[in-house]
């Protein structure tokens, strides 16, 4: 038994993530409108109405905009902890959402996925980070966080694969025609991470055992595919990193399908890249 896992859609557009084990499939997030989740489920062969829960990272419109449809339509159980679930229920017609309260730092499981949320800092309620595990498959995913910290390293580490957000390119972002207000959030311990940021946090979790990352949630005027790859990709070679293949997700198209041992071509092979 092992875990596999595709990026639907990550962003500032939504963000939702799908993992799924022999038995069990599970969302990490659902932030695109509830048709949108359904489009990009189809695309793997998945049915929504087969999703067996929605964990939910924190309360952000761009991961939380299609459950409260989702679990209309398709009654699919929402996971969140205390903080986010408060956080939900203030935005319009969200009171209506059902949720399984975790708490943070307590596994719990969802059919034979065991998941492990995980506090991370960030400008929300009560945001965290997951690592699931089936079998001897283990997922890290810090999506929105604005720095690397050691609970954080110490929950990435051991993971086959991981996803992590590689937000901005710290000269794009002081460029960019933001207000200054605006910049100095991003750019705070409770923002996102660059990627620089990204890359040392990569480097300080990789062990042998990580095959994947996938650099997520990069911002759209203050960062780009090809400079998220190289800075990250320079920094993993320059630390001898060169096991590790490196993908970027997009806002609108999914993700490579990743499980364990798979040999991947082209963008995920650039760690060779000038």
């Amino acid at each position: 038994m092992s875990l596999e896992m595709c990026i639907l859609a990550s962003g500032s557009s939504g963000n939702s993530i799908y993992i799924a084990s022999n038995n069990t499939r599970v969302l990490i997030d659902a932030g695109l409108s509830a048709k949108q989740v359904a489009v990009r489920l189809e695309q793997i062969g998945v049915a929504p109405e087969s999703i067996n829960g929605i964990c939910v990272s924190h309360e952000h419109g761009d991961h939380v905009a299609g459950i409260r449809v989702l679990q209309k339509r398709h009654r699919i159980p929402v996971y969140a902890n205390a903080g986010t679930l408060n956080g939900i229920r203030r935005q319009p017609k969200s009171h209506e959402i059902a949720a399984k309260v975790f708490q943070t730092g307590a596994a719990f499981e969802i059919g034979d996925i065991a998941i492990e949320p995980f506090s991370v800092p960030h400008d929300a309620y009560e945001p965290v980070g997951f690592r699931l595990q089936a079998g001897g498959t283990r997922i890290g995913v810090v999506t929105d966080l604005g720095m690397g910290t050691a609970l954080i390293r110490e929950k990435l580490r051991g993971c086959q694969a991981i996803i992590v957000e590689s937000n901005h390119d710290e000269d794009l972002l002081r460029e960019a025609p933001r207000p200054w207000p605006l910049k100095q959030r991003i750019r705070s311990r409770q923002g996102h991470l660059s990627n620089i940021d990204a890359a040392r946090l990569i480097t300080d979790s990789a062990t042998d055992a990580l095959e994947h990352v996938f650099l997520a949630h990069l911002s759209s005027d203050c960062n780009t595919p090809d400079t998220a790859m190289r800075t990250v990709a320079s920094q993993l070679r320059l630390d001898g990193l060169s096991h590790i293949n490196l993908e970027i997700s997009h806002a609108h198209q999914i993700s490579t399908m990743w499980r364990p041992g798979m040999k991947h071509v082209g963008q995920a092979s650039c760690l060779s890249a000038p």
